[in-house]
């Protein structure tokens, strides 16, 4: 029986860990992956304070596992598909893997989510070399260079205008005429002169041998094709978290994510939420840590009222 078994070895399940180690809980962190989660695509963190001129994401990863292992939180290779209650106990849980099940007196997901992919040629091969899911994250890499930001939401039209701080040109390529943005975004973005619009197209090739060299669109409406150069793809065709197996438990809003209180506390007594699977306003490395703390927090408090 564990005190604690996070679900999820990104910056939030690794800050819980810490964080419960330092508590002495018996931890446990379950990941279904690599250590990192989903900014592992990064190549390097720009904007993780205390780090001028940023930090190789691989570096920063390590760091924060050294940390764990100091306190003696092991990392365990098992990927999560269901939480119940323990019958074995009156407040545990059961924790369900591939692998079997463990007991645990709380719970913290810290699952992260899943950028959507758009699936075409040369996309999965070139991320981190020229794709990109993350404006905020990997924009001051290029600077001065000329990029192509797909999607048509609050995200896509927030990062293209964030970009244009630093490329020299900004493409937003849409399938349709019309945008899913709040107007004002939509303003902005068509009076910045860095910013130029491909409607009623889609990427269908992203293309490059050891980095983004260009793509090849197509038009929705005559299916002709065309080529344009650039030296980046960022996508923001939406986010999906990784919290399936937790549907039928929690309370989730209509996209999936987690909903929580400020204490990361989800809709189950003993079962807390951090990082990118919960609902919030901002998907960043630096309050994904903070929530995992809060969380671990949490679960401490917890656990001393039972």
């Amino acid at each position: 029986m564990y005190d604690l078994i996070i679900i999820g070895a990104g910056p939030a399940g690794l800050t819980a860990g810490l964080y419960g180690g330092r508590y002495r809980l018996n931890t446990l962190i379950l990941e279904k992956m690599s250590v990192g989660g989903q900014i592992i695509l990064s190549q390097t963190i720009d904007n993780f304070p205390g780090f001028p001129g940023g930090i190789a994401t691989e570096e920063l990863i390590a760091r924060f596992k050294k940390q764990v292992d100091e306190v003696g939180v092991p990392v365990k290779d098992a990927e999560a598909v269901g939480i119940d209650k323990d019958p074995d106990s009156a407040n545990g849980y059961l924790v369900k893997t591939k692998d079997g099940s463990f007991q645990s007196r709380s719970v913290i997901i810290a699952s992260g989510a899943s950028w959507k992919r758009l699936g075409v040629p040369g996309e999965e091969k070139l991320i981190g070399r020229g794709v990109s899911y993350c404006g905020t994250c990997d924009g001051p890499f290029f600077r001065n260079k000329e990029v192509v930001v797909v999607g048509a939401g609050d995200r896509a039209f927030e990062d293209a205008i964030f970009l244009t701080t630093y490329a020299s040109k900004v493409t937003m390529v849409h399938r349709r005429q019309g945008f899913r943005c709040a107007k004002i975004l939509e303003e902005k973005a068509k009076a910045n002169p860095k910013i130029n619009f491909i409607l009623d197209t889609v990427i269908d090739e992203i293309q490059g041998e050891n980095k983004v060299e260009g793509v090849k669109l197509k038009n929705t409406v005559n299916g002709k094709f065309s080529q344009l150069s650039c030296q980046g793809v960022f996508v923001f065709i939406g986010v999906a978290p990784n919290s399936a197996f937790a549907k039928d438990k929690l309370k989730l809003d209509e996209n999936g994510f987690i909903i929580t209180d400020e204490a990361m506390q989800t809709s189950l007594p003993g079962i807390f939420a951090c990082g990118d699977c919960r609902k919030k306003v901002l998907y960043q490395v630096v309050n994904g840590c903070g929530e995992g703390a809060v969380a671990a927090h949490s679960v401490h408090t917890h656990l001393l009222n039972k």
